[in-house]
């Protein structure tokens, strides 16, 4: 059974501006939204980033992440089987990748499709392409990194990568991009503000960390509306950016226009 993490959704307030930023920096290619209120859906070739309107109630910043399998109802199967606590939620079909929405042990809401589903479009159908810059990992903080590491691999077998004795950390591999699941403890915001456990931040792998940093300024310079949002003055802001920077893959830490963090290296976990 090959799943694979296919999906990943931003929450925002001008889905135009996020999308914009991340096709000029990153070169992602998708369709931009056609008015104030609807998405962005673009793409690195193999994961489709959404940008989603903020609407009322809704938390701003990454919001959930998507598996693509050959087929839903074996992962159902297991999920009855083995964590019957879960719950699985059939979703309307104006969504381009969400057929079935769930959940894991901590609460973390992630999407299911496969690719016969019929609501499936856009980006979700497009035969896999490569580019030079493309998602390298997403990080997910949880009070229970192990139990919430084995429930992914225990439904969707994900490969388990070897990590040092120290590392806290767990990495999970679908082949192409690494699913990282971190320990979330409310001492790490110690002199910062304190962030609930959810996905933390989405990492890029780039041919030049140097020539990015380069673009970044360029880009901050020709569209100062795109520039990415400072770090907040201080020790407050210093001890945010130190927890980002401790991401095992991550040499460069910044966040884009509307503050979701971001890394960059080099080199692929794999």
């Amino acid at each position: 059974m090959s799943a694979k993490l296919k999906h990943l959704a931003i929450v925002s307030d001008d889905p135009g501006r996020l999308g914009r930023f991340y096709q000029e920096l990153f070169g992602l290619k998708g369709r931009l939204p056609d008015s104030p209120t609807s998405a962005a859906s673009i793409s690195d070739g193999y994961l489709g980033l959404n940008v989603n309107f903020r609407v009322p109630g809704r938390q701003a910043g990454l919001d959930h992440f998507g598996f693509e399998v050959e087929e839903v109802e074996p992962i159902l199967e297991r999920l009855r089987t083995l964590y019957p606590q879960v719950s699985v939620l059939r979703r309307p079909g104006n969504r381009p990748f969400a057929g079935i929405s769930t959940h894991d042990p901590a609460g973390n809401v992630f999407d299911l499709s496969q690719a016969q589903m019929e609501n499936r479009k856009g980006i979700y159908t497009e035969e896999v392409r490569e580019q030079d810059r493309r998602v390298d990992h997403v990080v997910l903080r949880t009070v229970d990194p192990a139990g919430v590491a084995r429930f992914y691999v225990d439904v969707f077998d994900l490969m388990e990568l070897e990590r040092p004795p120290s590392d806290t950390s767990f990495y999970l591999s679908d082949g192409r991009v690494t699913f990282v699941i971190s320990p979330w403890q409310i001492a790490d915001y110690e002199g910062a503000g304190i962030e609930r456990p959810a996905l933390d931040h989405v990492g890029f792998r780039v041919e030049s960390v140097e020539a990015l940093r380069e673009e970044l300024d360029d880009l901050a310079i020709r569209h100062p509306e795109l520039a990415p949002r400072p770090w907040k003055a201080g020790d407050e802001g210093e001890a945010r950016r130190l927890l980002l920077s401790g991401c095992t893959n991550g040499a460069y830490q910044f966040s884009d226009p509307d503050g979701v963090l971001v890394d960059v290296t080099e080199h692929s976990y794999l």
